[in-house]
C-alpha cells in the first residue's frame, strides 16, 4: 500500500513512542518520499518510522496493527499477536522463530523489500525540518575483518528489548541455495551471528545429502 515515490508529512505518531525508544530521528511535519520512511525504518530500526508508516499506511497505529494481525492470520502464523508497529516491549506482543521465518519468506517475494531490506547505509536527503542525514547499520555478520563475517549475508532485520534478548532474521545466499535463518532471545548479538552461522551451514550441509530438503 502507499507509493513509494509519493510525498508524505511525517503525521504527529511519530513522536508518540516511548522515551527509550531506537529513533531515526524522524519529526512531525517533516517532509519526505515514502520510501525514505521504509529505509528509516529498516535501516535504523527508527520506532518514530514505524509508527509514521502505519498512520500514512491505514490512517492509525491501530487500524495498521488490526492490518497486521490479520495478515499473520492469513499467512498462517498461528503463534503470533501485534499490538504495535514497532516491537516495542508489550507483554501481549508475541512471536516464534516459525513465524518470522513464514514472514519472512512472503516478504521476499517482493523486490521493493528485498532491496530496502539489503540496505546497509542509507542517505536521507535535506529536507524543511534538517538537513542531509546518513543512517547505517555497522553488523559483524556483514564486515569481512570480522570472525562473525558470513560470506553471502545480505539481510534482513534486527530487534532488541531486555525481555526478547537480541534477535535476527538472516538471510544469506551461497552458490544456488537461498538462506533464511531466525534467532531469537539471543543474549549478544555476537552470539546471533554464532549462531545463524550455524544455522547457515546445517542448511548447506543437509541440502548436500542426496534426497534431503532443509528448512
Amino acid at each position: 500500500r502507499g507509493g513509494l515515490k509519493e510525498q508524505v508529512a511525517v503525521p504527529a505518531s511519530a513522536g508518540e513512542v516511548a522515551r527509550d525508544s531506537s529513533l531515526v530521528p524522524v519529526y512531525p511535519g517533516e517532509t519526505m518520499i515514502f520510501e525514505d520512511l521504509l529505509y528509516s525504518l529498516m535501516v535504523r530500526s527508527g520506532n518514530d518510522a514505524a509508527n509514521a508508516v502505519a498512520v500514512l499506511v491505514s490512517g492509525s497505529v491501530d487500524n495498521f496493527v488490526d492490518a497486521m494481525n490479520s495478515k499473520a492470520q492469513a499467512l498462517g502464523m498461528q503463534n503470533t499477536h501485534f499490538t504495535n508497529p514497532h516491537g516495542y516491549h508489550d507483554p501481549a506482543h508475541y512471536t516464534t522463530a516459525r513465524d518470522i521465518l513464514t514472514l519472512c519468506l512472503a516478504a521476499i517475494a517482493n523486490a521493493d523489500f528485498v532491496r530496502i531490506a539489503a540496505a546497509r547505509a542509507y542517505t536521507l536527503p535535506p529536507n524543511n525540518r534538517r538537513g542531509e542525514l546518513t543512517i547505517s547499520h555497522q553488523y559483524e555478520l556483514f564486515n569481512p575483518l570480522s570472525r562473525h563475517y558470513y560470506p553471502g549475508a545480505w539481510g534482513i532485520k534486527s530487534g532488541y528489548t531486555r525481555p526478547a534478548g537480541f534477535c535476527y532474521a538472516g538471510a544469506a545466499i551461497r552458490g544456488d541455495s537461498s538462506l533464511i535463518a531466525v534467532v531469537l532471545n539471543c543474549r549478544t548479538r555476537l552470539q546471533a551471528w554464532d549462531d545463524l552461522k550455524r544455522l547457515f551451514n546445517y542448511s548447506l550441509a543437509v541440502q548436500a545429502v542426496p534426497g534431503a530438503a532443509a528448512r
